[in-house]
Formats: C-alpha cells, structure tokens, sequence
C-alpha cells in the first residue's frame, strides 16, 4: 500500500539537510541507513551509499528513478543459484560449448 498523497512523499529530514550542503557538481557519496526515504528531484546527480544491512551500496541518483525509494536499488539478499548436480553438469555443458 502506497503512502497518502495528502501527506506527501517521506524523506528523512537529515538525509535532506546533507544534500543541501553539497553541491550536485560533487563527487562525494552521502551514506544512509534510510532505505524508506523516496526519492525527489533535488536528489538528482548525487550519489549515495544505501545501507543493506552490511555493507553501502553507492547508488548514481538519475531522473528516471525519482518517485522510487533508495531501498529498491540497493538488494538485501544475494541470490546465489537454484539446483545442485544437475546445475552444474548444466553449466558445464554452456561452458563446453563456448
């Protein structure tokens, strides 16, 4: 369920005031732990390290992902593979053939 439109999109407060600071000209990335905060157009050129929970993922802001939330760029699962002997025989195969 999406946010109210009569309460605006959320941003947080603090990430909104690091930004201010910067210039869109600069290259350094401004680290997070908001992973809820969506993204606006004055966020546009700027780069920031979304928090997975490990490590900080560096996020390129463009215009195509405003409206988005920083979380949906930035994967807290790594996906490793499905399957077991077949797989690799599989793999092994693709690999044969190259």
């Amino acid at each position: 369920m999406s946010r109210s439109s009569k309460k605006g999109p959320y941003v947080d407060p603090k990430l909104l005031k690091k930004i201010a600071n910067l210039k869109p000209a600069d290259k350094t990335i401004i680290k997070t732990w908001s992973r809820d905060s969506e993204i606006s157009p004055e966020m546009v050129g700027f780069t920031f390290g979304v928090h997975n929970g490990k490590d900080f993922i560096p996020v390129k802001i463009t215009e195509e992902m405003i409206g988005h939330r920083l979380g949906e760029f930035s994967p807290t699962r790594k996906f490793i593979r499905h399957g077991g002997k077949m797989q690799k025989e599989l793999e092994k195969k693709a690999e044969e053939k190259k």
